[in-house]
């Protein structure tokens, strides 16, 4: 049944970022490691199309999850790129596809840190740690000092290539994520400390970036409300993290929470009915002008709307129920209250639900979903042996 039409207004409002840009409407696809690069970084045919669907499903603004800064230090050799070695072509034709119906198509411009993928990268975060299977190397002050050059490097890429803005990630664990947190973070120079100085390269990397790109082009951000582990990012840590983003030229803040760290909690395997960071979106929405993203939880049309309702929120970030309907945005904004099962599995390993979604995420791409029948420790395998099969690839691309 059809909803009021004020309903179907606060879904389908423009909303406009702080630089001028436009995003036409305040559903969000939030970044997700998709895979679906050919193994050197650059985009597919697969994934051109997988962007396209979501496009012609009504999304205002996509984001390519997981497109590194560094090859050295990648979280999955399916994933981008953007460097002197990538495909301009291929990527602008990923970008026109992208940004059909007038979506808006960024890439979350990341460095994996301590949690870079180890058959091909030596894992480095903010401090030499060892804690029980994980490990890493500390970054030096001069690997620290290279940071904002790189990730302005790749956004001046993005920018070529056709894409409408760049997301920096500093959320999930990965480093920027890691600077942040007291649990990886035990810097004693200006890097570590105080919630300020945890932040401080964030905001020089924001500041490059905006050098680079310029006063028109957007720039959003992801952070965590909190890392979900013993040690990690609190929640009221994460506030002040708020505060001095508002003091910066950054476009769109994300909020989510969690860690790929082994072991943590992951909030998308949660079995939880509802939004899960709505009350910290709250409290975040009085210390910042900046328009905010919550992204976690969202299930149904009316949970969206109570979010922007209240004003929790500017935007809604949509993950794996644009999985299951690539083209749910066009059913909500048409004032359809869709409602649809998730997929139930008992016992997965770490990483395994994320590893079926994005083997569904690879049918979509190829436009045959309705025939993806994989149980999850088959998705697991597949998912597995694809990486396995690109680390030559990277290898001899990278010179490693």
């Amino acid at each position: 049944m059809t909803q009021p039409l004020h309903t179907e207004n606060l879904l389908n409002r423009p909303l406009e970022l702080p630089c001028g840009a436009i995003i036409k409407n305040r559903l969000m696809k939030s970044a997700m490691s998709d895979s679906l690069a050919d193994g050197e970084g650059n985009p597919t045919q697969a994934q051109s199309r997988l962007y396209e669907r979501w496009a012609e499903g009504g999304i205002g603004l996509s984001v390519v999850g997981e497109v590194q800064i560094d090859a050295l230090f990648l979280e999955n050799p399916g994933n981008l790129v953007l460097s002197e070695q990538s495909d301009i072509k291929e990527l602008q034709a990923l970008t026109s596809r992208a940004a059909i119906n007038n979506a808006h198509i960024w890439p979350q411009l990341g460095h994996a840190g301590g949690l870079a993928y180890q058959p091909l990268s030596k894992p480095k975060g903010p401090s030499a740690l060892c804690i029980g299977d994980f490990e890493c190397e500390g970054m030096s002050e001069q690997d620290i000092a290279l940071l904002p050059h790189q990730f302005a490097k790749s956004a001046a890429i993005a920018k070529q290539a056709g894409f409408t803005g760049v997301q920096i990630h500093a959320g999930h664990g990965f480093l920027l994520s890691q600077f942040l947190s007291p649990l990886f973070n035990h810097r004693t120079d200006l890097y570590g400390g105080s919630v300020e100085n945890r932040s401080r390269i964030i905001i020089e990397v924001i500041a490059e970036v905006r050098s680079t790109v310029g006063g028109t082009f957007p720039i959003g951000i992801k952070i965590n409300c909190s890392d979900q582990l013993e040690g990690g990012l609190t929640q009221e840590d994460a506030l002040e993290v708020i505060s001095l983003l508002n003091t910066t030229s950054i476009d769109l803040i994300e909020i989510s929470g969690g860690s790929y760290f082994p072991g943590a909690k992951s909030s998308s395997d949660s079995a939880s009915n509802g939004p899960y960071f709505i009350d910290f979106s709250v409290k975040a929405k009085g210390l910042t002008n900046i328009p905010l993203v919550v992204t976690g939880g969202f299930k149904k049309r009316e949970q969206v709307i109570d979010a922007l309702s209240i004003n929790a929120a500017d935007s809604i970030g949509l993950g794996r129920t644009l999985i299951l309907r690539p083209d749910l945005p066009n059913e909500w904004l048409e004032g359809e209250g869709v409602t649809f099962d998730f997929p139930k599995f008992k016992s997965p390993p770490q990483g395994g639900v994320t590893a079926w979604y994005t083997m569904l995420l690879t049918a979509i791409s190829h436009d045959n979903e309705k025939e993806f029948n994989l149980e999850l420790l088959p998705a697991i395998q597949s998912y597995e042996n694809r990486d396995k099969a690109r680390i030559t690839k990277w290898q001899a691309k990278y010179q490693m």
